[in-house]
């Protein structure tokens, strides 16, 4: 029974700390577009790949 007394505070204290977390969330703009990051990875591109030349770069001289 005596376990009861530490089980409630540290519960309060949990409680508490996502209280916390969830305001802070809200407050710092987390919730604001929740579709666009969930889509985006769906439609990104890839980057354009460059076109290689056919011919090799020609090594400089040096003088």
């Amino acid at each position: 029974m005596s376990i009861i007394y530490v089980l409630i505070p540290i519960a309060i204290l949990l409680v508490c700390i996502a209280v916390f977390v969830f305001f802070w969330a809200v407050k710092s703009n987390q919730f604001d577009d929740l579709e666009r990051h969930g889509s985006s990875i769906l439609f990104d591109d890839d980057l354009p790949k460059h076109k290689q030349n056919s011919t090799p770069p020609t090594p400089e001289k040096h003088e």
